[in-house]
């Protein structure tokens, strides 16, 4: 007969098993999902695939309308958004973990950021609409400050409005949280003896993390990246918000420039019974993965560069 702490051992193996059985099954069904919705999404859009969907703007006739504007739009506000965002949240994290003393403000400051990561988008793009567009209401639209010629590309006016600018710097705004937390656990996976033995050596707390600490960091910290500007090449919500157009007939040419994004043309067509635009909207769901991808692929690219001075 089998004693009593091996049943409890053959007990808890069971258990172990099932558990991971359990998460293999849960992984299998969703990525069965996904390849279903993917194989069904390719096999509606692809035939509206074109040189000319790509080149041609938004139409109330399917046979003409096009991505040109929000592709150009959503490529504008992911490259404002990852120019605020990366360096702004890698900045925090070396304040936060290099130079920070443990106090009641710094862990105050962790937890308004931790909770800041599972805030919905939506509530930044309110966030947003009174800072960025509205300025609070300090000057109206009609009433604004500018700088420069508005047909230049260094144009500015204040408040922003629903411009590319505003629209940039609120997905800096749903990210930041991210970036901020992930550039934190990459200084703390660089180990303690690389500062020390810099410090030892002579240099200053700021030429070690210059030289020692955020080189070392760099790799995971585009992981971060990465993940976070999946994140906000997909948001709808914020910019809905802010005033972002769902119908617009020119791409950015400034920073003050109107504008539309892949998401909300694709919310656009979606909703509309005819089916030729629902051909449409899947044909624009994979364009948005293609340049999904390229941005994942330049940021992977990047970090592979930065890995290998450090296994050299």
């Amino acid at each position: 007969m089998m004693s009593g702490r091996a049943i409890a051992t053959s007990r808890r193996l069971l258990k172990n098993r099932l558990f991971l059985y359990g998460c293999l099954a849960g992984t299998s069904i969703a990525i069965l999902v996904l390849c279903v919705l993917m194989i069904s999404i390719a096999i509606e859009g692809w035939s509206s695939v074109s040189w000319h969907f790509l080149d041609s703007f938004a139409s109330r006739k399917p046979a003409q309308a096009g991505i040109k504007a929000p592709l150009m739009g959503s490529v504008w506000v992911c490259v404002i958004c990852a120019l605020v965002a990366i360096p702004m949240g890698i900045g925090t994290a070396i304040y936060l973990e290099e130079f920070a003393k443990h106090s009641r403000i710094k862990r105050l400051i962790q937890l308004n950021i931790s909770n800041l990561s599972g805030v919905p988008s939506i509530v930044y793009g309110i966030l947003a609409l009174a800072a960025f567009v509205r300025f609070f209401g300090i000057s109206s639209s009609d009433d604004h400050w500018s700088i420069g010629d508005s047909e230049s590309f260094f144009y500015l006016h204040f408040p922003f409005g629903p411009s590319v600018l505003a629209g940039g710097l609120t997905l800096a705004l749903v990210i930041l949280p991210i970036m901020i937390i992930a550039s934190q656990e990459a200084f703390r996976s660089v180990p303690q003896s690389l500062r020390q033995g810099a410090l030892a050596l002579g240099s200053t707390q700021w030429q070690v993390i210059w030289r020692v600490s955020l080189p070392a960091a760099l790799p995971t910290i585009m992981t971060g990246a990465i993940l976070a500007m999946s994140r906000a090449i997909g948001e709808a919500a914020p910019l809905l918000v802010i005033g972002g157009f769902l119908l617009v007939f020119h791409t950015p040419t400034n920073l003050m420039s109107d504008f539309t994004v892949l998401p909300l043309q694709i919310f656009n067509w979606a909703g509309r019974p005819q089916g030729e635009f629902h051909k449409l909207a899947a044909a624009a769901i994979l364009v948005q993965l293609v340049v999904l991808l390229v941005f994942n692929s330049a940021a992977i690219i990047l970090r592979h560069k930065l890995q290998k001075p450090l296994q050299s």
